[in-house]
């Protein structure tokens, strides 16, 4: 029930990110973010692929936890696991190109560019390791890979103390590195509970898609994903 919690609220915040980021698709400069307004309509190519990418990668990576997509549909789980590796790919290469002209000055921009290279570094080596069919590396690394997916969502809510006054500029060039920080102490976290040897009549952390009911879909640890 904890993990069904969690699930869903990482799901939500996700798809709504993504939901109010597909307003760029418009090219309505109106959309774009007020000081970034007219290099935004400068490099509409970088930032689309920022957007569209993070997008894909951001709505199909929780569903990667779903144990029932494994099993029986491992096919699906396969072809959506494809489909995120493309979305981060392009996410990450988009927001490499989009961190030089970033707002907030080289703090920022710096740790944009951080993120992105760590972005394309974890997917990459969830890659290898899924090719090499070393399951519990390729499930640890798309842990971290959606971790650095996730701060869409989490630098936004960490802007939310410029709403009460905080000042824009500092906060939006600490919560660049901020942001990345904090989801992936999470993710480190979480993988190093799902390494713990279970003990007797402790309640798995992964799940097993031998152990539950026929026909229903459970939810594992982030670092179950594969």
């Amino acid at each position: 029930m904890k993990h069904r919690k969690l699930w869903l609220t990482m799901t939500i915040l996700a798809l709504m990110t993504a939901a109010a980021s597909a307003r760029y698709f418009s090219l309505n400069p109106q959309v774009f973010m007020t000081q970034q307004r007219l290099t935004y309509m400068a490099n509409l190519t970088p930032l689309l692929l920022h957007i569209t990418g993070g997008t894909v990668a951001l709505t199909t990576g929780p569903f990667q936890f779903l144990t029932g997509l494994r099993g029986p549909h491992r096919t699906l789980h396969r072809w959506l696991g494809r489909v995120y590796l493309l979305g981060a790919l392009a996410a990450g290469v988009g927001g490499l190109l989009m961190a030089r002209i970033a707002f907030g000055g080289p703090v920022a921009r710096i740790g944009f560019a951080v993120l992105a290279l760590e972005m394309l570094g974890a997917t990459a080596l969830a890659l290898r390791a899924i090719l090499r069919r070393r399951i519990p590396a390729h499930r640890e690394w798309m842990t971290r890979s959606y971790a650095l997916i996730f701060v869409a969502v989490t630098f936004r809510l960490f802007l939310i103390p410029t709403a009460l006054g905080a000042p824009f500029a500092l906060v939006y060039a600490a919560d660049a590195w901020l942001s990345t920080i904090v989801n992936l102490l999470v993710a480190e976290a979480l993988i190093r509970r799902a390494r713990r040897p279970r003990t007797s009549g402790a309640r798995p952390l992964t799940g097993s898609t031998e152990s539950a009911p026929a026909g229903r879909r459970t939810i594992s640890s982030p670092t179950s994903a594969s």
